[in-house]
């Protein structure tokens, strides 16, 4: 019983060996001799400018939540449309496509609810414009 497992556990262990040789290969061929701009920190190839600690308007963050929960709840959408073929050739079309379409009413009345609140939030600055 435990020599079928045999193969998985020499799998690990080569995977293993190969990582920690990559490492030690990696550390012993590549130079190492830091200088003062080599140790600042790399900002997509531009000298950083001011300080990290600013803050950010808010709304960016309700933007990035809301896209998130707008990309998982696109995301069960494949379930369904992957058996929605199977659903069909047993007779519950009518079902299915009610079921996709109260689904993609209820993500769109969100979106439209989420656009109409945060641009008539009471301000007229976009997401754009800075909370100074």
């Amino acid at each position: 019983m435990l020599m079928a497992y045999a193969s998985i556990a020499a799998f690990f262990l080569v995977a293993a060996g190969f990582m920690i040789g990559s490492l030690l290969v990696g550390k012993l061929i590549r130079p190492n001799n830091p200088y003062a701009e080599k140790l600042e920190t790399y900002e997509c190839g531009e000298a950083p400018v001011g300080q990290a600690w600013f803050n950010f308007n808010p709304r960016f963050y309700i933007v990035a939540l809301i896209y998130i929960v707008f990309d998982v709840e696109i995301a069960f959408i494949y379930p369904v449309a992957a058996v929605f073929l199977d659903w069909v050739r047993h007779g519950q079309r009518l079902f299915a496509l009610a079921e996709l379409l109260i689904f993609l009413l209820i993500l769109f009345v969100g979106l439209a609810y989420v656009g109409s609140s945060t641009t008539s939030s009471g301000s007229s600055k976009s997401l754009t414009d800075s909370v100074d």
